[in-house]
């Protein structure tokens, strides 16, 4: 139990890439004072988590309404999750293309910090495939959700010492540690994917 938790943060933190968020947030509150930083970062935090939260209570219902199997669903995720990770990986990294993102800095709490910095589309297709209705019972889905919101608030209080931790590792140590994200979310997302089509065929014999 203690080891399943430990390892669902470690894939949380993976995907969502607290760290990550550093650069793309000191860069979206560069105009504004500290007293509005702080309160971008909390409200930000609280969003990305209600988004998260929405997936995790909606996003079954939408899959189940649309009548996508299981198996199409961990094979799909599997997909775009690992897509997902070869961005992280290869790509110019997260910091960078989501700074791209920022046109106004008056406006910056919803888009780029809330989403798709914290509340990326591969964080809310993990938090979806983490709740899967026919592979974990309530009280696993209940224990994830409070995970996702541990790992949300460890996201707040590293984007709150944002300024002394860029000081400490560098952007190009953050970029680093975010490829290295990437090749864990990787991992899983083939591992995700293996799975759907091992119970795929067994169906089929």
């Amino acid at each position: 139990m203690l080891t399943a938790i430990i390892t669902k943060i470690f894939f949380l933190i993976a995907v969502i890439d607290p760290l990550g968020s550093v650069p793309v947030y000191l860069e979206a509150t560069k105009q504004l004072d500290q007293k509005h930083k702080k309160k971008v970062a909390i409200s930000a935090s609280f969003i990305a988590f209600l988004i998260l939260l929405f997936f995790i209570v909606v996003g079954q219902l939408i899959l189940e309404g649309m009548q996508v199997t299981l198996d199409a669903f961990q094979i799909s995720g599997g997909v775009i999750l690992f897509l997902f990770a070869l961005t992280m990986i290869f790509g110019e990294g997260k910091p960078e293309s989501e700074k791209h993102m920022i046109k106004d800095y008056k406006h910056v709490t919803i888009f780029p910090v809330a989403i798709p910095s914290i509340a990326s589309p591969g964080a809310i297709m993990a938090v979806v495939l983490l709740t899967e209705n026919h592979l974990y019972t309530i009280q696993q889905q209940i224990i994830t959700t409070i995970l996702v919101l541990v790992v949300v608030l460890i996201t707040m209080v590293i984007l709150l010492g944002a300024t002394f931790i860029q000081k400490r590792i560098g952007e190009y140590g953050i970029t680093v540690i975010s490829k290295v994200m990437g090749l864990i979310l990787a991992a899983y997302a083939v591992q995700s994917i293996l799975s759907g089509l091992k119970d795929f065929f067994v169906v089929l014999k």
